[in-house]
């Protein structure tokens, strides 16, 4: 299987004409673009996800996300996100803004671009990718603060206005 290419970017947002391969070593100047899915119901509830035991931060609850491939768009990046990790169309018509942030992570430095989407598929419609994805649920503000607060979820920047935003 050929490994993921990344779009390397400037600390500004400006794509280069660079590309990286997953696990290559970006230099400190060097970003790729990650993006995060919030998904907010009519209920006012969020479609978090439990990370397998076996990745990184294994068994933490979290907003769907991940690098996008090269030539992606944030977005295009998000929708391709839930299709693979939870098996939903998402109408990226539905996607509203939440912020952008750089993270420096050695030999691999991010910009993270927070997205939240309206969708109401139910629990048992939704598909998980299992070498990804250990389990999924719709949670209330309440309980997301509470997995926080217990240092059970990722509380990745936006997570606040996430919580506090309504989707579209």
């Amino acid at each position: 299987m050929a490994k993921e290419k990344w779009d390397v970017y400037t600390r500004d947002f400006t794509k280069t004409k660079k590309k990286v391969c997953r696990g290559d070593k970006l230099k400190d100047d060097e970003y790729h673009m990650v993006v995060n899915a919030w998904i907010e119901n009519d209920k006012n509830q969020f479609l978090i996800t439990q990370r397998v035991a076996t990745k990184p931060h294994g068994l933490m609850w979290e907003c769907t996300g991940g690098s996008a491939l090269a030539g992606e768009s944030d977005i295009d990046a998000c929708v391709r996100e839930i299709k693979e990790e939870l098996g939903i169309d998402i109408d990226k018509t539905s996607a509203k803004f939440l912020g952008m942030t750089t993270r420096y992570y050695k030999n691999c430095p991010d910009i993270l671009r927070v997205y939240i989407f309206r969708d109401n598929t139910p629990l048992k419609n939704v598909t998980i990718q299992q070498e990804e994805v250990a389990a999924a649920q719709w949670a209330s503000k309440k309980t997301i603060l509470k997995l926080i607060e217990e240092k059970k979820f990722e509380a990745n920047a936006f997570v606040k206005d996430a919580l506090d935003c309504k989707a579209k």
